[in-house]
């Protein structure tokens, strides 16, 4: 995937949604931030800001941070939007072999007891579902990759229905999105959220498969190339 970014160096986030940066020229604005959780270690002061601008003239801030580049050079993909896009991207072009075989995908399903949506069914041709929860991890503590990055309810949620739906038979498949580059294998942030660390246990040992793929950032003239191309470690 390829996103055209221009630079800024970051003031600070706050109200969750948004960010003050200081632009190439010297001036300073506001942009938006898809981002609803801690950003632990990805919204440093000074740290540099990738942002891209939206077309749509009415929009209030059409800038949107994509990338946050560390002052140790990692670069960090804070979008959650892009997590599903580089996920469906990978599944489609071959690189996710555990996700492979199927005949058709489809988007924000509804499914379970929780009113949950999942962010992709894949049907294959002998009509068996999967079902696959993609999850941002952007967290690194010395360096050690983790997630969550702050307590989860919905996470915890997720995990419930995908242990239901691997009891049903269907397969239940969470697959984390390693969207910073300095991490290379992850583990559940127990310190962080505990009890979302012992539904991810219970998960695994319910049958759901829980894998990882981490993200490679290739920087262009006027844009950056992102896509989820090498396999990482889960330990659980």
């Amino acid at each position: 995937m390829e996103i055209n970014l221009k630079k800024a160096s970051l003031i600070k986030r706050y109200k969750r949604f948004l960010a003050d940066i200081t632009l190439e020229n010297g001036s300073d604005c506001t942009i938006h931030v898809a981002n609803t959780g801690a950003m632990t270690g990805c919204a440093v002061p000074d740290d540099a800001v990738w942002y891209s601008t939206s077309d749509n003239l009415k929009r209030k801030y059409p800038f949107s941070w994509e990338l946050t580049q560390t002052q140790k050079n990692h670069f960090i993909c804070v979008n959650t939007i892009r997590a599903n896009q580089l996920a469906e991207h990978a599944i489609l072009n071959g690189t996710i072999a555990e996700l492979q075989g199927f005949k058709a995908l489809n988007r924000e399903v509804k499914y379970g007891e929780e009113n949950s949506k999942i962010d992709f069914h894949l049907l294959d041709k002998d009509g068996r579902e999967t079902f696959i929860e993609v999850k941002s991890v952007t967290l690194l503590e010395e360096n050690q990759g983790y997630f969550p990055d702050a307590v989860t309810l919905r996470g915890q949620k997720h995990l419930r229905e995908l242990i239901a739906m691997a009891e049903k038979g269907h397969r239940a498949v969470l697959l984390f999105a390693i969207l910073h580059s300095g991490i290379n294998d992850i583990k559940p942030a127990e310190h962080i959220d505990a009890k979302y660390t012992k539904l991810l246990r219970e998960a695994s040992q319910q049958g759901v498969e829980i894998i990882a793929y981490k993200a490679i950032f290739q920087k262009e003239e006027n844009s950056f190339i992102i896509n989820l191309a090498n396999k990482a470690p889960v330990i659980l």
